[in-house]
This record gives structure tokens, sequence and C-alpha cells, in this order.
């Protein structure tokens, strides 16, 4: 299992709103992230909109690629994409700031 972590960065005017919607993400976004090997998916943010994201798979690159091939990955991407400072919080387009794992202890 490989660990992946990545930097994003929301508006800061938008930060509550992106908050509520992953109270609720979708039940279709849950399950197409299970069926490609995403496991342990975590998102933490700051108050100025830094956002990190970690998850892992045996692959996360291909299971990145398979997720956005979905369904439930577009509508998802088009409700969230007005959020990032970026334009868009889609891990295949480029616009993440990925992180090299340099320790970690179980």
């Amino acid at each position: 299992m490989q660990r992946a972590c990545f930097l994003l960065r929301v508006k800061p005017d938008r930060l509550e709103e992106y908050k509520r919607h992953h109270k609720s993400v979708d039940a279709e976004m849950l399950q197409a992230l299970s069926e490609v090997g995403i496991r342990n998916y975590s998102l933490f943010l700051r108050d100025d909109g830094l956002l990190v994201g970690y998850f892992e798979s045996e692959n996360p690159r291909e299971s990145l690629r398979l997720v956005s091939e979905t369904e439930a990955n577009a509508r998802w991407q088009d409700k969230m994409n007005p959020f990032f400072e970026s334009g868009s919080g889609d891990m295949n387009k480029g616009s993440l700031g990925w992180l090299d794992a340099v320790f970690w202890h179980r």
C-alpha cells in the first residue's frame, strides 16, 4: 500500500460551504473511491484555505486515473471546482502540490 499526500488551496470566502459539502459526500462518490482502491482518504483544512489531502492505494496515480473516468467523480468535480483557487480539485489535472513522504511511524 502506498501513501499519497497533496496540497490545494480553497478560496477563503468559501471555507464554511466547502466544509458543509464534505459532511455529506455523495454515496456514489464514496463508492467510486472504494472501487478504485482508494482507502483512508482524509482532508485537513486550515483557516487560510490550505487543504492537505491524504489517501492510501496500491497505485495512487492509477487509482486517480480510474476514479477520474467515473460519472460520480465528474459530478463531484463540477460541484467542487468553484471552491479551489486553482480552479480544479481534480487530482489528475496537475493543480496539486504533491508531497513526498519522508517519515512515518506505525
